[in-house]
C-alpha cells in the first residue's frame, strides 16, 4: 500500500470515527444536546480534527442521517424479493413501521429534523438523495400494483405521497406518545391496527 493510499485510508477511518461518535452522542443525549466539543470529547480528538472533516453540526447530522437511511433500506432489502406487488406494498408499512418505533431518534433525525435538510440547501447537492431513494422504492411497488390492476382511476406520484405521508403520521405520532395522551382503548396497538384500517382503505381501490 502506497503512502497516499494509507493516507486515504486513514482519513476514512477517522471521519467513520467522528460519526460513530456523534451518532452514540445523539442517540444517547438528543439533538441539541450533541455539540462539536462533546463529539470530540467522545473520540479523544481536538475540535479542530472535528472540524477538518465537518464545518458544522449540521453536516454531521446530515451523514449520521443518511446512515439512518442505509438502515432503512437496508431492512427493506429482503420485501424485494416478494413477488406480488400488493403484498409487498403492505409488508413495507409494516417494516416502515418497524424501524421509525425501535430507532425513534434516528427517524425523528431522517425525516423531522430540520438540520439534515439546511445542510443540502446550502450544499451544491440539488435535490434530497436519501428521500428520493426511499420514495421511489414505494413508488416503484405502487406502480407495479397499478400494472396488475389496482388502483385504477388514481394517479401513482400523488397516490403514493398519500400512502407515505399516512404511515409517516401515524408513526409521528406514536413516537411523539400523542397516542397515549388520546385515551385510546388499546393505545398499545393502537398504531398497527390504525394500519390494518387503513390497508382496507387501499386495498378497495
Amino acid at each position: 500500500m502506497s503512502t497516499a493510499d494509507r493516507k486515504a485510508r486513514d482519513k476514512e477511518n477517522l471521519k467513520a470515527l467522528i460519526l460513530q461518535g456523534a451518532k452514540k452522542l445523539f442517540l444517547e443525549k438528543g439533538i441539541e444536546q450533541t455539540t462539536i466539543r462533546n463529539i470530540a470529547d467522545e473520540i479523544d480528538y481536538s475540535v479542530g480534527t472535528v472540524y477538518v472533516y465537518f464545518k458544522d453540526k449540521n453536516a454531521i447530522l446530515h451523514d449520521i442521517h443518511t446512515i439512518g437511511f442505509q438502515e432503512l433500506g437496508g431492512s427493506f432489502t429482503e420485501l424485494f424479493t416478494i413477488e406480488d406487488p400488493m403484498d409487498r406494498l403492505r409488508k413495507m408499512g409494516i417494516f416502515y413501521m418497524k424501524f421509525a418505533i425501535e430507532n425513534s431518534e434516528m427517524y425523528d433525525l431522517m425525516f423531522n429534523v430540520k438540520a439534515p435538510m439546511e445542510f443540502i440547501e446550502h450544499s451544491e447537492k440539488e435535490e434530497w438523495n436519501e428521500g428520493v431513494g426511499t420514495f421511489n422504492a414505494l413508488k416503484n411497488t405502487v406502480a407495479q400494483c397499478m400494472e396488475k390492476g389496482h388502483f385504477k382511476g388514481h394517479s401513482l406520484e400523488p397516490l403514493s405521497f398519500m400512502i407515505w405521508g399516512v404511515v409517516h403520521g401515524m408513526c409521528c405520532l406514536e413516537i411523539r406518545q400523542r397516542t397515549k395522551g388520546v385515551k385510546f382503548s388499546k393505545p398499545e396497538t393502537i398504531l398497527m391496527d390504525g394500519y390494518h384500517e387503513f390497508l382496507k382503505i387501499i386495498e378497495k381501490l
